[in-house]
């Protein structure tokens, strides 16, 4: 039991470290534009020496934004919750931990997975047709590897609960 929430919170530990550096770097696309590259992210754009914020409201970009932070928050209280997890004390068995934990990593996977394909069918459908030469860049790629994480995270953890909730029987003799 232990050793599934233990990996749980390692594979939440660095999913949650994936959320924060995807959603705070300009580097989810690149482009060429008038023979300059072109990097961005979810909050600003930079040329070749400079970073401009984007001023515009675009939806699509609005609703990632909102999604990888509420992803963001949840897997940090998904973290603390499991963290709780392992901390016998009887002021803190109301609530089963575990099951909490698993929950909460869940729906940390749910907003990422939501984040990144909202901004992956619009960036491709809007970009794939303006710009020949566009990538998506490592800071996309760190978003889709923090959903496995937080993906198999609750995934982990709900196993536990399972382990706890519905132990074996002994074989008979």
């Amino acid at each position: 039991m232990y050793s599934f929430m233990g990996a749980g919170l390692f594979c939440a530990g660095v999913g949650n470290i994936l959320l924060i550096v995807s959603t705070a770097t300009d580097y989810w696309m690149q482009y060429r534009h008038s023979d300059n590259y072109i990097h961005q992210g979810l909050w600003r754009y930079c040329t070749p020496g400079k970073c401009f914020l984007h001023t515009d409201s675009i939806a699509y970009w609005d609703a990632t934004r909102a999604f990888m932070t509420l992803s963001l928050l949840s897997c940090f209280f998904g973290i603390v919750v499991g963290i709780m997890a392992f901390i016998r004390h009887a002021s803190f068995d109301r609530v089963d931990k575990t099951f909490s934990a698993g929950a909460v990593f869940l729906i940390s996977f749910l907003f990422v997975f939501l984040a990144m394909t909202v901004y992956t069918g619009v960036t491709v459908h809007y970009y794939g047709k303006r710009y020949g030469s566009w990538r998506f860049s490592w800071s996309y790629t760190n978003g889709w590897v923090a959903s496995g994480l937080t993906f198999f995270s609750g995934v982990l953890y709900m196993c536990s609960y399972r382990m706890h909730e519905c132990p074996r029987s002994p074989a008979p003799h």
